[in-house]
C-alpha cells in the first residue's frame, strides 16, 4: 500500500538514489501499468539506482582504507593467503593487496598475464576477506572486459568485503608483470572509460569503495613522463581515488607525479624507494609505502631453505626436533 511518498510511475522521488529490491518489485508493479499507456516499464525504471547489498553485508572496508590514505605513514602488504592474512592482522598489518601475481600465482601457478579470470580472483578475496578486519584491495587487472564487466567487477568486490581495487591501464589483451618489457597501455578514451565505469558502480553501492589506477604509463612502450604526468588529471576526473605509479626511475619522478595529482599518491617499490623511511614516504605526500611482496618473499626464502635441507637429509629432518 503506497504510504503517500511512494510514486505510482515506478520512478524515484527527487533526492531519493537507491532503492531496495522490494521497493524494486513494488514500484515495478506499479509501472507495468505505464505499458498500457505505452510509456514501458523499462523506461519508468530506467533511471533507479538497485541497492543490491544484501542483508548482512559485510560493513564498508573501503571507510577504513580511506582513513588509512589521508594518514600517509602505513604500509600495504601482501596477504598470499587467509591463514597468512590473519597471522599479519595479528602482527598488526593494517591494510593489504590481492594480487594476481603474489596472490593470484600462488593459487592457481598461473602467470601473470591476465590468465586468472575474475571470478578465480574473487573467490581467493573472499576467504581472505572473510578471515580478515583490516581493508584488502583487489587486483582487478585491466578490468577484465569492458565497462559493463568493470561495473560487475566492482559490484561483487564490496559485496565480497574488500575496501578497494586496483585496476590497471595496460592494454586488456596484453597485459603484462610490473616490471616486464613490452607494456603498453590503452588509449585514453579506452581507460577513463574504464574507471568512469568503476566510479559509477561504486558510487550505486558504496561511495566510500577506493578506487586506484595502477598507472603504468610511465614505462609503457608507447607512454613516458610526460603522458604519465598528462593521465593523472584525467583518471582522477574519471572517478579514481588514488594514483598509484608503476616504473618511476628516481624520486623525483615521484615527486612531479604527486605534484600533480589532486587525490591520494603512491609509487611502487623500486630502486628509487631504496632506503626512504615510512616517514620519508609521508613527507613526500605518498598515500603509503606499497610492499605487496611482503611477506611472501620472507616465507619463500624460509621454505626454499627448509626444502634445501630436506633434499640434502631427506625425511631425516622430519625427525630434527628443532623442526617441531
Amino acid at each position: 500500500m503506497a504510504n503517500g511518498n511512494e510514486p505510482t510511475n515506478g520512478k524515484l522521488n527527487e533526492g531519493e538514489r537507491t532503492m531496495t529490491r522490494q521497493d524494486f518489485l513494488i514500484r515495478g508493479a506499479a509501472g507495468a501499468l505505464g505499458l498500457m499507456t505505452g510509456a514501458g516499464l523499462n523506461a519508468n525504471l530506467a533511471e533507479a539506482q538497485i541497492n543490491r547489498i544484501y542483508p548482512g553485508a559485510p560493513a564498508s572496508r573501503g571507510r577504513k582504507l580511506k582513513a588509512l590514505l589521508t594518514r600517509k605513514n602505513f604500509v600495504v602488504m601482501g596477504a598470499c593467503d587467509a591463514a597468512t592474512a590473519k597471522l599479519m592482522e595479528a602482527a598488526g598489518v593494517e591494510a593489504a593487496f590481492l594480487g594476481t601475481s603474489n596472490v593470484g600465482g600462488r593459487w592457481t601457478n598461473l602467470a601473470d598475464r591476465g590468465l586468472t579470470t575474475a571470478t578465480e580472483s574473487l573467490t581467493i578475496a573472499k576467504y581472505i576477506a572473510e578471515a580478515v578486519n583490516f581493508p584488502l584491495i583487489f587486483d582487478g587487472d585491466t578490468g577484465h572486459g569492458g565497462p559493463y564487466m568493470v561495473k560487475r567487477l566492482i559490484h561483487e568486490c564490496i559485496k565480497t568485503g574488500l575496501g578497494g581495487i586496483r585496476i590497471d591501464d595496460q592494454d586488456i589483451e596484453m597485459k603484462r608483470t610490473t616490471g616486464n618489457d613490452g607494456i603498453t597501455v590503452a588509449s585514453r578514451e579506452v581507460v577513463v572509460a574504464r574507471y568512469r565505469a568503476a566510479s559509477e558502480a561504486r558510487n550505486e553501492l558504496d561511495p566510500d569503495f577506493v578506487i586506484q589506477a595502477q598507472v603504468y604509463t610511465r614505462e609503457a612502450a608507447n607512454g613516458g613522463m610526460a603522458e604519465f604526468l598528462a593521465r593523472i588529471p584525467l583518471y582522477e576526473a574519471a572517478g579514481c581515488d588514488w594514483i598509484h605509479m608503476a616504473g618511476a626511475q628516481s624520486v623525483d619522478e615521484v615527486k612531479q607525479g604527486r605534484a600533480v595529482s589532486k587525490k591520494h599518491f603512491s609509487a611502487m617499490g623500486g630502486q628509487w624507494g631504496r632506503g626512504l623511511t615510512v616517514q620519508q614516504h609521508g613527507e613526500m605526500g605518498l598515500a603509503c609505502v606499497w610492499n605487496s611482496g611482503w611477506p611472501a618473499s620472507a616465507i619463500d626464502r624460509a621454505l626454499t631453505a627448509a626444502l634445501e635441507d630436506y633434499k640434502q637429509r631427506g625425511p631425516l629432518v622430519l625427525e630434527d626436533p628443532r623442526r617441531d
